[in-house]
């Protein structure tokens, strides 16, 4: 789609901590994050505001340590934090790449970034500043999946992008079961109805209640972002009210 236009003014795109990893096992592969700052920086050199919630999966995931016996507050404290090391380190690949970048925190953390606060948010998107929520919703049993939708729909973005490893909604893990199709379309209730792990269920009833689209895709693909956003609907999987139709799947 080479020369086309952006067809979306403001977007959320919630990145796993694990798209950070790469080859790795444990922490931040630095190419990694290198391409995926010049992929925003791509979209945000052509107008499109970005909003960016990214989690902590490759530091520290509280729910797999409250699961072996940690308190779940104490865990889900610790994977807050975790997130905010990595918009940090996305800032800095951002600010590399010559783009303005602002980490806000839902958390009290002022010696190293902002606190959340939503007029300020919106105003630095204005600005074409490319602002990373950080630490979630703030509170713990809630996953950085609701944080994006409630980031989403609090700046009013007209589409959240859930960056995967995966090119989209499968009807099977495709890495277990080579004959697992992918979907072009669903709608909220069937996510929500065949349990798809697309986000949890909350993040779900969120975009729902907010009509907010949610578009599922592989972050790894060279240019799928840039080309979403000017308005390619073959890549990756679209998620909205919409019923739909034979052709989608």
């Amino acid at each position: 789609m080479s020369g086309a236009e952006p067809v979306y003014t403001r977007v959320l795109l919630k990145l796993s901590g694990e798209a950070l990893l790469g080859e790795a096992q444990y922490g931040i592969d630095p190419e990694v994050i290198r391409r995926l700052a010049r992929e925003i920086q791509d979209a945000a050199s052509a107008g499109v505001q970005i909003g960016v919630v990214i989690g902590g999966g490759n530091i520290f995931r509280g729910e797999g340590l409250a699961g072996a016996g940690m308190d779940r507050v104490a865990a889900d404290h610790m994977g807050m934090i975790a997130t905010v090391m990595n918009a940090l380190a996305l800032q800095d690949a951002l600010e590399r790449e010559g783009v303005f970048a602002r980490v806000m925190s839902a958390i009290r953390i002022n010696e190293v970034c902002e606190d959340y606060i939503r007029r300020r948010a919106v105003r630095h998107l204005e600005k074409g500043r490319v602002v990373i929520f950080a630490a979630g919703t703030g509170n713990p049993f809630f996953t950085t999946d609701t944080a994006a939708s409630l980031r989403a729909i609090e700046i009013n973005a007209e589409l959240m992008l859930k960056a995967t490893k995966v090119d989209g909604v499968y009807t099977a893990d495709p890495v277990k079961d080579p004959s697992a199709t992918r979907y072009a379309h669903l709608g909220y209730d069937q996510v929500l109805d065949d349990r798809l792990q697309v986000m949890d269920a909350t993040a779900i009833v969120m975009c729902r209640d907010h009509a907010l689209p949610l578009r599922v895709f592989d972050i790894h693909e060279p240019g799928a972002l840039m080309r979403i956003l000017c308005g390619d609907e073959g890549i990756g999987t679209l998620v909205d009210a919409r019923a739909p139709g034979a052709g989608d799947e």
